[in-house]
């Protein structure tokens, strides 16, 4: 049996309640790495969806960023970051989310993603569209470089060669583009190509959690998103993302692979 989009959206909006409860307190922080932290509220999301899901498809997999992936007996598998943006919630900067998506043999089927603070709930569903709340999504129509707002994000390990890479990357885009911004929320960035509100997106070392919603929309709102190499099957390792309209993604995927 497979979910609805309504229940997608139902979940997303009750973690991110979590979420929103959580916002603005003293929190417990622990560390998974130098700069990689995770709060009781990312535990606490987390959760509620791998209970929920698993209550009502108990033959699903589940890839979960806090407790790693949940076997399941077919083909059907849900990706679920229960907060995205940790490192901007834990220092009460209000840029975070929760991002739900599933899938079925591979293929991106359904996602959500919901931004507690603003109230925006973005959320898609293969072949029919992509929406913010209750408007129809569309990626923006730019088609110059430096007209264009571009996204990133960087990886938590400083001193590897990807973080190098990451800043080569970013430096460019800076120089290239209108602006380009790092948000701290891979889900948020994609959601926002999607939206129209940035042009481009790109980001290295990243997991299927972490983007898998935000790339469904992207595409249903008429834009593209593969991996570095122009690769679309951006669920499988490993996953270095760029997403825009389809007027700039080849200019894109040019730069990045030339540098």
């Amino acid at each position: 049996m497979s979910p609805t989009l309504d229940e997608v959206k139902t979940m997303a909006y009750k973690a991110g309640e979590i979420l929103r409860a959580g916002y603005g307190k003293a929190h417990q922080v622990e560390m998974k790495g130098l700069t990689d932290p995770v709060t009781e509220v990312d535990k606490r999301s987390e959760e509620y969806l791998v209970c929920t899901i698993q209550n009502r498809y108990p033959d699903h997999a589940i890839v979960a960023e806090e407790s790693g992936v949940h076997v399941g007996t077919i083909d059907s598998c849900w990706h679920i970051d229960p907060l995205d943006g940790t490192v901007n919630f834990s220092h009460g900067i209000p840029m975070f989310c929760v991002s739900i998506a599933y899938a079925e043999h591979g293929e991106l089927i359904l996602g959500a993603v919901y931004d507690p603070l603003r109230d925006e709930l973005f959320c898609g569903e293969k072949g029919k569209g992509a929406w913010l709340n209750d408007r129809l999504m569309q990626v923006s129509k730019t088609t110059e470089l430096i007209r264009s707002v571009s996204g990133t994000g960087l990886p938590y390990n400083q001193k590897s060669a990807e973080m190098q890479r990451g800043l080569e990357l970013f430096n460019h885009f800076s120089m290239q583009t209108q602006a380009c911004r790092r948000l701290g929320s891979a889900s948020l960035n994609l959601c926002y190509v999607a939206a129209g509100r940035m042009d481009i997106y790109f980001e290295i070392q990243l997991h299927s959690f972490d983007i898998a919603a935000g790339v469904l929309m992207t595409r249903e709102a008429g834009g593209m998103a593969t991996k570095f190499d122009g690769a679309s099957d951006c669920l499988k390792p490993p996953i270095s993302i760029v997403a825009s309209n389809k007027q700039l993604h080849p200019l894109v995927l040019e730069i990045i692979q030339k540098e």
